[in-house]
């Protein structure tokens, strides 16, 4: 696969010439980290208001194409903090030691590639890139500029998800060859609504915002949260919920990439001019394993397979358990979300044609019945970050990782646009035989933003 260089004209030599300067230095472990923050939406002030707690941590600069967001990152984080509307004039900055990427999906590459030839370490939110040959950009100029990169999969940081990991991986549940992840949501009956084009609002660059994407006329759906259903920014449920599962079952089974993907899905109910599908189910094939998806924006009930008393993320009944991941053993059950796991034993003897049926534990159980409670692990993950930015240590979700973990939509999302059985070559990171499928890879960035 032929890399473009990472330089280009001379907002690229400028940058270049910051990283000669910034890039040499390490920072001791009691030193200041300087954060500059490119994105200044909902999840962004979030992520950077967690920063600011971290001893030692300023935020000095905020960034965004959209003005109010800028202004209100910059009123969070205080005196000191500059504003910014052009990302490359902020990586200009010989204070900035550390960017934290909190864009919408298609702009996470570029940003993450030149601020690393700008000497700064990253932290992008997840997913985290718009497509596989991105993804593989950022890991390149990670480790061509000896950069610390951080993908915002904070399961990683999560001790109950490594205790998932022990389970699986010391035979606790048996051996596990299915596993079904799933993203519930209801956006019934509206979805986000149908809206004309229109101007711009004030304070927004709207080509700016478009950046690499193809030029349309501003529609409010397009821009803030509802870009994620929009192919042009984003990959719709698999790429925003699923990459953080997806990255789970990667670290609980010890693997890093599909074999397969089939999907089939569409936008059944959902009228409102958004392209992803409001159902979709993805199977993939990993070395042992079956992988199953499901992603629905029409019942948020999920599934059943809850502790009574229990917190469950993003529940609003007392039955649902809209968002996890299930393990499936010979011996037992792990279900897994945000906020802790279960383990469900099975009972000893068969089931099935001709078996002898037993109810509850009268005839034993084939494990032990677990409960561990855990909680959303950003903090920590963030702390991970700045910890690895003093000690030039690999962070816990490092770029390769985070890259791995999001091939795995961006397959099921090449499957079901083609509706195509991709056959995933990981070691080339190829799609194998298939030519419709190849050409949604990657796409063409539009000038001049083809920057990477």
């Amino acid at each position: 696969m032929e890399r473009r260089q990472f330089i280009q004209g001379a907002a690229g030599t400028a940058l270049a010439s910051v990283a000669a300067r910034s890039g040499a230095g390490v920072l001791g472990a009691n030193d200041r980290v300087n954060v500059a923050l490119i994105g200044c939406g909902g999840r962004g002030r979030s992520d950077a208001g967690l920063l600011h707690q971290i001893p030692g941590v300023n935020i000095v600069a905020a960034c965004d194409v959209y003005h109010p967001h800028a202004a209100a990152a910059q009123a969070q984080a205080g005196n000191g903090c500059q504003t910014y509307s052009d990302f490359r004039r902020l990586l200009e900055q010989k204070n900035v030691d550390a960017v934290l990427i909190a864009t919408p999906d298609h702009w996470h590459a570029a940003i993450a590639v030149l601020a690393c030839q700008a000497g700064k370490d990253v932290y992008v939110e997840k997913p985290l890139a718009h497509g596989i040959p991105e993804g593989r950009k950022m890991v390149e100029a990670a480790r061509r500029y000896k950069r610390v990169v951080q993908t915002g999969t904070q399961h990683r940081s999560a001790p109950h998800i490594r205790r998932a990991a022990e389970i699986v991986h010391n035979g606790q549940i048996g051996p596990v060859h299915f596993v079904r992840v799933w993203n519930y949501l209801n956006m019934s009956p509206e979805g986000v609504g149908q809206v004309s084009d229109s101007e711009p609002p004030t304070g927004l660059d709207w080509d700016f915002y478009l950046g690499p994407a193809p030029k349309v006329p501003f529609n409010k759906n397009r821009f803030l949260v509802s870009y994620r259903w929009f192919w042009d920014y984003a990959g719709g449920m698999a790429t925003d919920y699923g990459t953080h599962r997806f990255d789970s079952v990667h670290q609980i089974m010890g693997v890093d990439a599909p074999r397969s993907a089939v999907a089939a899905g569409g936008r059944y109910e959902l009228k409102d001019g958004a392209e992803t599908p409001d159902a979709m189910q993805i199977t993939y094939e990993y070395p042992n394993f079956l992988l199953s998806y499901e992603a629905s924006m029409l019942n948020d009930h999920g599934c059943g397979g809850r502790t009574p008393g229990k917190n469950y993320y993003l529940t609003r009944t007392p039955d649902d358990r809209p968002h996890g991941m299930a393990f499936y053993g010979t011996k037992g059950s792990l279900f897994v979300d945000r906020v802790g796991l279960e383990v469900y034993p099975e009972p000893k003897g068969e089931s099935g044609p001709g078996a002898v049926a037993t109810t509850g534990d009268a005839g034993g159980l084939r494990t032990e019945r677990v409960d561990v409670a855990g909680s959303d692990a950003t903090e920590l993950h963030l702390k991970n970050f700045i910890d690895c930015v003093r000690t030039r240590q690999k962070p816990v979700a490092d770029v390769e990782i985070g890259h791995r973990s999001t091939t795995v939509p961006h397959l099921g999302n090449i499957a079901f646009r083609t509706g195509h059985k991709i056959r995933w070559d990981a070691e080339r990171e190829e799609i194998v035989g298939d030519r419709e499928a190849v050409a949604l890879l990657d796409r063409p960035a539009r000038k001049p933003w083809d920057l990477i």
